[in-house]
């Protein structure tokens, strides 16, 4: 194998792995609480480094959508900590019994959680990911490197060095953490390849990122996915539920994956509750896009084509659509959805148990909002990303996602 620069820093990553597979509950709690001291004691310097990545983001034509997720302020940069905290009250995963046996011949087999080794992560203009990833990445006990992107180079420099020092300060390898962004897309290129050395890559980002390093990749690869995200405001829909929900799902951050970006009305409560569903979205400041009886119920819409419910937005733009029914409502998002989190507002029981069964995505709501399709308000603390794929790991991945499983067999001489 090559010993250039790139690869001597996956061998260092994966060194470093091997030591952090055996570490202490306690040493690797350590090492997050440091991480989260390190973050709010260099907030001054991780500002001024996002300062010169928002500054290029802007002369480059960086969309106001890609900007708000690249900025780390005072505020963010205390929640990420508070998130490394987190961590830390979560259960190890690492040595968990999944399940076990005795076997008639006495050989005792038990299953456990044991880390995936390095994890790969490429991502764009996210620079709290590598908060988020590296942390969930130790506590898992697994090395990590990350691509973090152009847009975020300078904010993730300095957030790695002050990770790489907070976990060389307790005691542990801090190498186990690497940024690859200074070999730009040559490295993320060489990262898809470096089987060996990477276990398991998780891209963050566009469609478009994502297709491509699932379609590059030899690594294996855990796929998460873009957010075209559905509410159905379904015909029974009590209107205060339905108007907080929709505004949320919509409004409260639109430039993340878990924002709404397809409302659905049913055609029997459309006059009812679609003019103040519109006009409560417009008031916020959203573009809407709709089809002929949407437009005709409620004023100050676009027309809608099927380019709109097959666009996420990330930005406060949306489309409406009524539809006749719940059948139409599920085949709509069947066609158009991403896989990611769908959400229905009803009063009716049977419907929202028939939207639960039957609408396959990696999460399914009734009478709440999307914006909770998030690691942190699952209870995970922080999250690696929402993966839309079916195998190992769906929806929001925390800590148990982020391992594998060996199985134990101890034995007194049995032979077959």
């Amino acid at each position: 194998m090559s010993t250039d620069a790139f690869t001597d820093r996956l061998e260092r990553a994966r060194t470093a792995a091997r030591g952090l597979a055996t570490a202490t509950t306690g040493q690797k709690n350590a090492a997050l609480a440091a991480i989260a001291d390190a973050i709010e004691a260099g907030i001054p310097q991780v500002v001024e480094a996002n300062r010169l990545d928002l500054e290029r983001g802007r002369e480059s034509g960086l969309e106001e959508g890609l900007l708000d997720r690249l900025l780390l302020d005072d505020s963010r940069l205390r929640g990420l900590a508070a998130a490394v905290r987190d961590v830390i009250s979560l259960a190890d995963p690492i040595g968990e019994v999944v399940r076990g046996s005795t076997m008639a011949n006495g050989m005792q087999i038990t299953q456990v959680r044991v880390p995936f080794g390095v994890i790969g992560a490429i991502y764009e203009a996210r620079p709290n990911v590598t908060v988020d990833i590296a942390s969930l990445a130790l506590k898992s006990g697994n090395g990590v490197v990350l691509r973090g992107g152009t847009a975020a180079e300078q904010s993730n420099r300095v957030l790695v060095q002050l990770i790489q020092r907070a976990v060389t300060g307790v005691g542990l390898d801090g190498e186990a953490v690497q940024t690859i962004d200074e070999f730009g897309r040559d490295g993320a290129n060489r990262l898809m390849r470096a089987r060996g050395y990477i276990d398991v890559l998780i891209p963050r980002g566009s469609a478009n990122l994502i297709s491509t390093v699932v379609r590059e990749s030899t690594v294996p690869v855990i796929e998460t996915g873009s957010g075209i995200v559905h509410v159905f405001v379904d015909a029974s829909a009590d209107e205060e539920k339905a108007a907080a929900i929709v505004r949320n799902a919509k409004t409260h951050r639109p430039s993340v994956c878990n924002a709404a970006e397809t409302l659905l009305v049913h055609r029997e409560c459309a006059d009812r509750l679609l003019p103040r569903l519109a006009a409560d979205l417009i008031d916020a400041g959203v573009l809407l896009h709709g089809d002929e009886r949407t437009r005709e119920l409620a004023e100050g819409i676009l027309a809608a084509d099927d380019e709109t419910w097959a666009t996420e937005h990330l930005a406060l733009e949306m489309g409406v659509k009524v539809v006749d029914s719940l059948d139409e409502a599920l085949a709509h998002i069947e066609r158009f959805s991403t896989r990611h989190t769908e959400s229905i507002v009803t009063e009716n029981y049977d419907n929202a148990q028939r939207f639960l069964a039957e609408v396959d995505s990696a999460v399914v709501m009734v009478n709440a909002s999307t914006r909770f399709t998030d690691g942190g308000e699952f209870g995970f603390g922080a999250e690696v990303g929402i993966s839309t794929q079916k195998l190992h790991a769906r929806g929001p991945m925390g800590l148990a996602e982020l391992t594998s499983t060996k199985w134990l067999v101890r034995g007194s001489g049995q032979i077959r």
